[in-house]
């Protein structure tokens, strides 16, 4: 168990989701599947742009709610502070 909390874009400056899990490669791989039924399904949403790795999963979901509550432009600030480019960083957890 690996829990993080994980943003997902549709592309850049695209529609966002935020989510937390406890095995970031797997759920992504779900996400990039379409085997998540729901918001991140509906609007094609499977660029992996931002990630962060947690010591608990408790830490990871105060984590996840903090940056539900953000405002936009505030996650947006989060990606391109550590990846500019809104690279799909999927590869680099493989």
């Amino acid at each position: 168990m690996q829990p993080a909390t994980y943003i997902l874009a549709s592309k850049t400056d695209g529609v966002l989701y935020v989510g937390v899990t406890s095995n970031l490669l797997q759920r992504v791989w779900q996400h990039k599947e379409n085997l998540v039924v729901g918001f991140s399904q509906k609007y094609n949403i499977h660029l992996l742009v931002h990630f962060e790795i947690h010591d608990s999963m408790e830490q990871a979901i105060l984590r996840e709610k903090q940056i539900k509550n953000w405002n936009r432009q505030w996650k947006i600030d989060l990606i391109t502070q550590s990846n500019p480019d809104w690279q799909d960083l999927y590869s680099s957890l493989l």
